[in-house]
């Protein structure tokens, strides 16, 4: 797989993600997606349910300054176009003109581009004959404003947002952008969260319909998913909308647990700041929060069933049983890979959510360890001491995913 070298060798032709691979069995084709359900997110004065033909008012008092400098960075999310619409990718194996097997791979929280998970992707692909769907969650990859990858915008922002939190940890110009706007606003992750999952279930459809050339409507799918990936994947998973998802496989890499067992603060994924602010609206005051906002609360308790599994994602300790309840009825199409240093999303808090409180469920988590540097952000890091021993380290993670979808 060359995975050291092909770190280093894909090339970005654009900056929404057109990415070409080195191996030349494997081909890369790019798509337009737009998104319908951008229209729930916060911006505006009224949002509407078409589901439960339902309208809100939506109260922006809310929607503060707190932890944002730069309007190009609080700018309100309904309107960013480029989190409208934008493209995605798909590897098709070699001879394959239309897939009838996929692999949907998702990514990574404040994730900016896809280099990393190319060789993932290509692994995948090769061992399992599937095509291999790059999609991009709301707000991340080339589906963020461009402004928010710029280093010397970022690294001024995050100078600036220092000298206003002089306590701030981990504050970088990686994840300012990110930061700020959870800071300011955490249910954010909420409706972004959501938006994912409605588009999700709206590329699948469009696949089912034959919309898409590279695609066969007759298709079967699993996931791959990373970090907060996979909590979109369980998400998807547990509610099983339409019973799209009975068949599909569930492959967790460093990630299961819920919420409130996360520890995300890292100059690559969220400060401090954001982190508390997020953890007090997201698991502290969850309830309270629903009372006051109508809509919210609508999505949550009333009728959503994608809410309501959601919710039980954010506490351990809160709908435990409804939550095991589902893990145990999909057992068997679950299988998780941790690793034993990893301190984002640790090893027994994924046990702890998949294999529930009394270790009563049958998902398979393998906890790994490698004899080399690495962390949750980059676990196939390479340095110069140890360039082989990361290719042997995605090798043996490779393989297992492989024989998961393959078994």
């Amino acid at each position: 797989m060359q995975v050291t070298e092909e770190y280093t060798g894909i090339r970005t032709r654009s900056r929404f993600g057109d990415l070409s691979v080195r191996n030349d069995t494997i081909s890369t084709r790019e798509f337009d997606f737009t998104s319908h359900a951008y229209k729930l997110l916060p911006g505006i004065d009224e949002h509407y349910c078409g589901t439960h033909d339902r309208s809100f008012q939506t109260d922006f008092s809310y929607y503060t300054e707190v932890g944002t400098i730069n309007r190009d960075v609080y700018i309100r999310d309904i309107f960013v176009e480029e989190n409208q619409r934008f493209t995605y990718q798909i590897l098709m194996p070699s001879g394959v003109s239309r897939a009838s097997k996929v692999t949907f791979l998702f990514h990574g929280f404040n994730e900016k581009d896809w280099k990393k998970y190319i060789p993932w992707a290509e692994a995948i692909c090769e061992g399992t004959g599937s095509a291999v769907v790059l999609f991009p969650l709301a707000f991340h990859m080339q589906r963020a404003p461009k402004l928010w990858s710029s280093p010397r915008d970022m690294y001024r922002l995050s100078q600036e947002r220092r000298q206003r939190f002089p306590d701030v940890m981990q504050s970088s110009l990686s994840n300012v952008a990110i930061s700020m706007r959870l800071h300011s606003m955490p249910q954010r992750f909420i409706w972004s969260g959501l938006q994912s999952y409605y588009d999700v279930i709206q590329l699948i459809e469009e696949f089912k319909s034959g919309k898409n050339d590279a695609i066969h409507p007759d298709f079967s799918f699993d996931i791959f998913a990373y970090s907060i990936g996979g909590f979109l994947a369980q998400i998807l998973k547990m509610t099983n909308y339409r019973e799209y998802f009975s068949k599909a496989k569930v492959m967790l890499f460093c990630s299961g647990s819920t919420f409130n067992r996360f520890s995300p603060v890292s100059k690559f994924i969220l400060d401090s700041e954001a982190n508390v602010s997020l953890y007090s609206y997201m698991v502290e005051h969850f309830d309270r929060m629903l009372e006051k906002d109508p809509m919210l609360n609508h999505f949550i308790n009333e009728g959503h069933p994608e809410g309501k599994v959601f919710h039980a994602m954010l506490d351990f300790q809160k709908m435990r049983d409804f939550r095991e309840d589902l893990l145990r009825r999909y057992e068997d199409q679950f299988y998780a890979i941790t690793l034993k240093e990893d301190s984002i999303i640790p090893s027994f808090e994924i046990m702890n959510t998949l294999q529930g409180a009394y270790r009563d469920i049958q998902i398979p988590v393998d906890e790994m360890d490698f004899n080399r540097p690495y962390t949750h952000e980059n676990p196939f890091a390479s340095f110069e001491a140890d360039p082989e021993l990361a290719e042997q380290d995605f090798e043996r993670v490779f393989e297992k995913v492989v024989g998961f979808f393959r078994g």
